[in-house]
């Protein structure tokens, strides 16, 4: 019986660096779409992201003057002489519990209000996305009241409507949203298989881990500088009035997974490579004696003539 033929060591190895490749290549996108979906989708880890900030400066700030404009524009009032105080009003009361309460149901409520726009395939894209702003005022309401404030309890709770995305906006995110949600559930899954692919192909299986692990801590450093060139990039395309410092903050607390992972990837990697490098150094693999050439073989002997 004929032996099948061994696979050709170079055919191998292009396979192997193919396949490794792929997996490089697709871990700094899965990381995103897996940020994306299983993180700022989920309305409790994003109030959770986002308490802290009631306490930023920035932040407090920025709504204290978005804040103290609007009222003061109600009120009906002179900007130079009731704008100041209406505005040390405002910035006061970001100080209290009251407003950490109604930052958290805040962001609860538009929060939810973007979820079942995009996940109601039977709302038209037309009508703009609205949140009601009732549950805030009544969670503030119920901490003004705990702590004892004159009148609190006569506060009226009125249902207002606030516009949080604009008509014809809610079709093109909820497209971008499909599409993260096949991305986030795919792309892990076909990095681990090319990887684990790449590997087995391999000639050398440990250089092959060694140079996964390398792409891997590559992939983990684009990362890291791509959530730094968005961040340069997101605060650079910021109307005049908006603040950067409050955006900036905003930016850092929902990146602030991604930060974290794309250190991991680096780290993770860079010991892999390492503890591969350190196995061949100390176990190298057995080189075997090379085979001795046949003997050629002698001429058949030539009758001599006398």
């Amino acid at each position: 019986m004929s032996q099948r033929p061994a696979p050709v060591p170079r055919l191998r190895g292009a396979l192997s660096a193919a396949l490794i490749a792929l997996c490089c290549l697709l871990v700094p996108l899965a990381a995103p779409a897996v940020w994306a979906v299983y993180g700022l989708a989920d309305t409790g880890r994003y109030v959770r992201t986002m308490a802290p900030l009631a306490g930023d400066a920035a932040v407090r700030e920025a709504v204290a003057d978005t804040v103290g404009d609007e009222l003061v524009h109600r009120l009906g009032g002179a900007p130079g002489l009731t704008g100041p105080f209406v505005r040390d009003a405002v910035r006061s009361f970001t100080g209290t519990g009251a407003f950490r309460a109604g930052w958290d149901a805040a962001n609860r409520a538009v929060h939810d209000a973007l979820l079942r726009a995009l996940r109601d395939d039977d709302r038209s894209g037309a009508a703009p996305v609205t949140v009601d702003l009732a549950p805030v005022t009544s969670r503030v309401k119920e901490r003004l009241a705990d702590d004892n404030l004159p009148l609190a309890r006569d506060i009226p709770v009125r249902h207002i409507e606030v516009a949080v995305l604009g008509p014809g906006e809610l079709d093109r995110l909820r497209k971008g949203y499909a599409v993260l949600e096949v991305a986030a559930l795919w792309l892990p899954v076909a990095a681990v298989a090319f990887a684990v692919a790449g590997i087995a192909v391999a000639t050398c299986r440990r250089r092959a881990l060694a140079a996964t692990a390398l792409g891997t801590a590559l992939g983990g450093a684009l990362l890291g500088a791509a959530v730094a060139a968005g961040r340069r990039l997101t605060l650079s395309d910021l109307p005049a009035a908006a603040s950067r410092p409050a955006a900036g903050a905003v930016y850092d607390a929902l990146t602030a997974t991604l930060r974290t992972t794309s250190w991991l990837l680096v780290g993770l990697g860079l010991a892999v490579a390492a503890a591969a490098w350190l196995t061949g150094r100390l176990h190298p693999a057995p080189r075997h004696p090379p085979t001795p050439a046949p003997p050629a073989p002698t001429p058949p002997h030539q009758p001599t003539r006398a």
